[in-house]
């Protein structure tokens, strides 16, 4: 007779989905402060680096400083503070590879749902295999996705009239052809965010001309690429020494210009665009090309390192146009004006699509949740979703920042229910105290910004309450008290006994 025993399902503490910047510091934390703590990684991609990986248009870097965008246990190297996209890269499988991560991780693995027993105390896992879309399943007791908020498999793309008119090539950023040659060609750019910034000195330096068109303009703001501080630093102190103080000195630049900027948003505009108007050359105004309709931070900043993007316009190889696409020809892009941009290469930087929970189906004692009806707890978990955590990074400062206050509050998470033999954690609004104040409240959207990406995906992603601990901090330093030094058990957070002891 055939032997109809199955392979039992691998079982872990805490699965991680993801293998990116967010997901090799997260397992770095358990490893070191929650050592009994088993583990997995799964990657949908082949390789590890998430983000860095995925994103490769010509000269894609850090908008962040890197000593704030790398690990606090890994110091960078070097005096520069802006690194390019193959550099952090590197630096994150270095970490991996040294810290034996890489031995965790399962690549080809796409998570598509999850499922929630409270009888169980545990998640059950499904993932497809690339190649092959074999279906894998694993349990865990936390569930922690470390996938970001971007739709990995495509950008936002605008059904520009005429697309299929055009005789040249159509690029997204995202999915940046490799064999894509623009040396001695004509490039329209068309956007105004981060992308863009970055492109156009980086066509620029090989094409024929290269064009930012722009519908409406975003601030931007020029910050040298080297830094002689950190640089000093690293001469004179022990590595991670230099390390922390490069980190604390953009931590403290950041939030104080992050908040100078909000509180005093006109004088703050005016200053930002007197430092635009003095790299620009006469034939570029600032007003209508580098004068937003917002105030500072209503949208993220743009970065131009060391002025790049200043300089390219002042040498003649790109220029910028503010104006909006009425159609595309067989020869470029006619504008709303009438004018006509010829071009042999039009790259669509129009922007990323923004998912929830990286698109995985969630469900909970069998009842499918709707993120939108979700509230954020503590910048990190859900309301109505036990042990789950979604690292989620600030959108005014290094992603990493957040990311490893979430990976070290999980691991006082974790230590504490053990201690006390809690199986799951909730939270729950209905749980606030008295003393805490009132529960979530009105909601509002996760992020605090009316970038078009942002609101294109509003009635999607989860929601953010009135008041902490329902309402996201943009503060790294209030962040670091309230996460590093608060209670674990606090108001609004749910603790459940093990009903059985099954798998751990």
């Amino acid at each position: 007779m055939a032997d109809t025993a199955t392979a039992p399902t691998p079982h872990v503490d805490v699965l991680i989905v993801g293998a990116g910047l967010s997901g090799i510091g997260a397992a770095y934390r358990l490893q070191t402060r929650a050592r009994r703590t088993t583990y997995a990684i799964l990657e949908a991609r082949d390789v590890i680096g998430g983000t860095w990986d995925l994103f490769r248009y010509p000269g894609v870097r850090s908008d962040s400083d890197v000593f704030t965008l790398g690990y606090p246990f890994r110091p960078w190297h070097g005096s520069d503070a802006i690194r390019g996209g193959t550099a952090i890269l590197a630096y994150i499988r270095e970490t991996a590879a040294a810290y034996g991560i890489d031995r965790h991780i399962r690549f080809g693995h796409r998570v598509v749902a999850a499922s929630w027993s409270s009888s169980e105390a545990r998640w059950t896992v499904t993932a497809l295999t690339e190649p092959g879309g074999r279906t894998m399943t694993y349990t865990c007791w936390f569930l922690y996705l470390c996938t970001g908020y971007y739709d990995y498999r495509r950008g936002y793309e605008v059904d520009f009239p005429g697309r299929d008119e055009f005789a040249g090539e159509l690029v997204h950023p995202q999915l940046w052809p490799a064999e894509l040659d623009y040396r001695g060609r004509r490039v329209v750019v068309i956007g105004s965010g981060a992308t863009a910034i970055t492109l156009v000195p980086a066509l620029a330096a090989e094409a024929e001309h290269v064009t930012m068109l722009q519908r409406s303009p975003t601030y931007v703001v020029s910050r040298p690429a080297r830094d002689r501080f950190a640089g000093a630093a690293q001469a004179i102190l022990p590595a991670r020494l230099a390390h922390r103080v490069s980190r604390a000195k953009y931590v403290l630049l950041t939030v104080s210009g992050y908040q100078l900027l909000r509180r005093w948003p006109q004088g703050s505009a005016r200053l930002l665009l007197r430092g635009v108007a003095r790299q620009l050359p006469a034939s570029v105004p600032v007003d209508p090309h580098f004068t937003p309709d917002y105030d500072p931070w209503d949208q993220r900043l743009c970065l131009a390192a060391d002025g790049d993007l200043f300089r390219v316009l002042r040498d003649g190889r790109a220029s910028v146009v503010t104006d909006r696409v009425d159609t595309l020809t067989a020869k470029g892009v006619r504008l709303g004006s009438g004018k006509h941009l010829d071009a042999d290469i039009v790259v669509t930087a129009t922007g990323l699509s923004m998912v929830s929970f990286g698109r995985i189906r969630l469900m909970v004692n069998g009842r499918t949740v709707d993120p939108a009806a979700t509230v954020v707890y503590q910048g990190m978990m859900f309301s109505g979703l036990p042990n789950l955590v979604w690292s989620v990074g600030y959108p005014n400062n290094s992603w990493t920042l957040r990311a490893d206050l979430t990976a070290r509050r999980l691991c006082r998470l974790l230590n504490y229910m053990r201690r006390r033999g809690y199986a799951i954690c909730v939270p729950d609004p209905g749980e606030a105290s008295a003393a805490a104040g009132p529960d979530a409240g009105p909601t509002r959207p996760l992020l605090d910004l009316t970038s078009g990406y942002v609101r294109r995906a509003a009635d999607q992603l989860p929601r953010q309450g009135a008041t902490r601990p329902w309402r996201i901090r943009t503060n790294y330093v209030t962040d670091l008290i309230a996460l590093r030094l608060g209670r674990v058990r606090s108001a609004g957070l749910r603790f459940g006994a093990r009903a059985r002891r099954r798998g751990r």
